[in-house]
């Protein structure tokens, strides 16, 4: 039997946990007043993030990229008490609505934002890190990688968003654009390196969950 893939969406969407109320207006409110809102992670990856956050319960956890915020609540509720995530985005006109969520969530106290370009930041950052999320500018992936393999503790996670750039990574490697060429060395480069067990999942537009050895 045949099956679209809205019908498979839907499906997943009924069968998987709501969103808290915050989570509902925060999404309601990017897509009103935001630009490309589809980069906000949503339902199902909110909760896929929250779950492994929950389950690792990490004291350090890298964001790269904020946007308005989502996924950085998401992956707070799973914190250790004395935890922190440290989040940074370039866009510094997201910082009121970044605001108004995490003071309204009461996570406000173990959020972190950085404002500015990522690949400055990370190296000033004094910190090893249980978990990174990283769903940033996807030209910078591998560069990203590289400043994130020595800071990430051994048995942590690297959660990287966007793996399968819209479909585009099955087009010949003569047809790829620019983007997708890099996205697709990042995925390989994961795959490659012996430091690293990872796994491909079809949750959006694709997510690794990566595991340091």
């Amino acid at each position: 039997m045949d099956f679209s893939n809205k019908e498979i969406y839907n499906y997943i969407d009924n069968h998987s946990s709501e969103e808290s109320d915050i989570l509902y207006e925060l999404r309601r409110e990017t897509e009103l007043k935001c630009l490309n809102p589809i980069m906000l992670s949503g339902k199902i990856q909110g909760n896929f993030l929250a779950i492994i956050s929950k389950l690792i319960k990490p004291f350090n956890v890298l964001e790269i990229g904020t946007y308005t915020g989502y996924s950085t609540l998401c992956i707070a509720k799973g914190l250790n008490p004395g935890g922190m995530i440290h989040t940074i985005d370039k866009n510094e006109e997201l910082l009121q609505i970044q605001n108004k969520y995490f003071e309204k969530s009461g996570l406000r106290n173990q959020i972190k934002q950085y404002t500015g370009d990522a690949l400055a930041i990370i190296p000033k950052l004094k910190f090893d890190f249980d978990m990174v999320f990283l769903d940033a500018d996807k030209e910078n992936y591998v560069e990203y990688l590289e400043l994130i393999s020595p800071i990430l503790k051994p048995g942590g996670v690297l959660l990287t968003d966007n793996v399968l750039w819209h479909g585009k990574i099955l087009e010949s490697s003569e047809n790829q654009d620019r983007v997708t060429r890099l996205i697709d060395n990042f995925n390989k480069k994961i795959l490659e390196d012996k430091s690293l067990k990872t796994v491909m999942l079809p949750i959006r537009d694709g997510i690794s969950l990566t595991l340091k050895l």
